[in-house]
């Protein structure tokens, strides 16, 4: 009995820390690499191209079969009356037939033109290229969400900027009363100070309604269910925003060989001059062998049905040669139209590797200016903190008037609001070109 007692308890243990384990999984946050990774495997768009790369596997299978003979069965059982011929004879009789005839007939391509190898070729190539549709499909989302994510993490550094600034307008709306019931600044400055805490108070609404608004839209972007508790967590530590930014030139070298857009583009070439050359094949003449066997059996013979299915046994082995003399012009167009998409392809890759390099260099270029506004910020913010301190002080002794106080402040504000938005730019564009580096973004 105490052996059962201790297994049971020792059950109900193991289901308590299963289910709390399980439950602090489930409501775990969510981190940048989290939200990648949740992204990458359940966007919509990344899985219909996976369907899309399972399509072209398939068109490799059906192109490989295309070397196998076909074959073919058949088998037809008619009744005829009146003067006819039979079937299995051939010759006329007047009477009800009953006939029964079957069949089976094969066919294999000899030679093509070359037509099915190349096809086969230009099929894997579009599994490779739908491989690296997928793998674009799975940079944009991780992109997308990189860029929502750090602007919620900018949104939330401003909630902190606002509430700072509002403990500093209540402590100053504070001083001011008191400052007033002495006697010591007019009304007007009492209600400037007030005026001043109560647009705060709307800032901090503002921020904090922003922050819940780029969480909602991560949220969305993540595709996750109405239903599903989405509480995003940031990284504990400042991240360094001042780092040495890599040469543009050498980002494009290594995204060159790395993004999969520029790989697609190039393979698209080879699948164009594939193309090409399974349109010229239809200029070649296709030779076939074709074998068949047949039997049948008719009632207008004194035979039975075995003995006549055996008699009327019939095996046919033939070559086919078929020559294309005229098609309306089909293959010529097929043939114009499959070299001017080699020089379309040609274009698409330039175009690919200049549009790659645009985005690059821009991201350099937002990079160093935000690097370079986050030196002139951060002087600004030391500044004009200093300037704010000594207004304040001022301003308790009666030395500095309210306008000079909220100028100070809202000096202040606006300085550190500059810093951080040129800090998470800085950031933003800097993973960027990591990305393009081949690199995991990570923070």
């Amino acid at each position: 009995m105490k052996t059962m007692k201790r297994l049971v308890y020792s059950l109900a243990i193991a289901f308590f820390l299963m289910t709390n384990a399980y439950g602090q999984t489930s409501e775990a946050g969510w981190d940048l690499a989290r939200c990648i990774e949740y992204a990458v495997a359940n966007n919509i768009t990344v899985k219909q191209s996976v369907l899309n790369e399972d399509i072209a596997v398939n068109n490799v299978m059906q192109s490989k079969a295309s070397r196998f003979p076909s074959l073919s069965a058949s088998g037809s059982q008619s009744l005829t009356k009146g003067t006819s011929t039979d079937p299995i004879t051939y010759e006329f009789v007047s009477q009800t037939i009953h006939s029964t005839s079957v069949s089976l007939n094969a066919q294999v391509t000899l030679y093509g033109g070359n037509k099915i190898n190349n096809t086969i070729r230009q099929k894997n190539l579009l599994v490779a290229q739908n491989s690296y549709y997928v793998a674009e499909a799975k940079n944009d989302i991780s992109l997308q969400v990189t860029e929502a994510y750090l602007q919620a993490l900018y949104y939330k550094e401003g909630i902190a900027i606002a509430e700072t600034n509002l403990k500093a307008s209540e402590a100053q709306a504070q001083r001011s009363q008191a400052l007033y019931d002495a006697g010591s600044i007019a009304r007007k400055d009492l209600a400037d100070v007030k005026s001043q805490l109560a647009g705060d108070k709307y800032t901090l609404v503002t921020a904090r309604n922003s922050f819940d608004q780029q969480v909602l839209t991560l949220k969305q972007l993540l595709e996750l269910e109405p239903e599903q508790s989405f509480e995003l967590t940031f990284p504990s530590q400042e991240h360094e925003a001042m780092i040495v930014i890599p040469d543009k030139y050498t980002v494009y070298k290594e995204a060159l060989a790395s993004m999969p857009e520029i790989k697609s583009s190039k393979l698209q070439m080879d699948v164009a001059t594939l193309d090409y050359k399974i349109g010229r094949a239809s200029y070649q003449p296709t030779v076939s062998l074709t074998g068949g066997l047949s039997s049948g059996y008719t009632n207008t013979q004194g035979y039975t049905f075995s003995e006549q299915f055996n008699s009327n046994f019939n095996q046919r082995l033939g070559l086919s040669l078929s020559i294309p003399i005229f098609n309306n012009l089909q293959t010529r167009t097929n043939v114009q139209n499959a070299r001017i998409a080699i020089q379309s392809a040609e274009l698409d890759v330039s175009s690919s590797r200049k549009e790659l390099y645009k985005k690059i260099e821009n991201a350099h270029q937002s990079a160093t200016a935000a690097q370079s506004e986050m030196d002139a910020t951060s002087a600004e913010v030391e500044a004009s903190k200093i300037a704010y301190d000594l207004a304040k002080q001022q301003y308790e002794v009666g030395s500095a008037n309210t306008v000079d106080l909220l100028i100070s402040q809202n000096t202040y504000l606006s300085a550190r609001q500059k810093y951080v938005q040129a800090k998470y730019t800085a950031i933003l564009y800097y993973q960027l070109l990591q990305f393009y580096q081949g690199n995991t973004i990570k923070l």
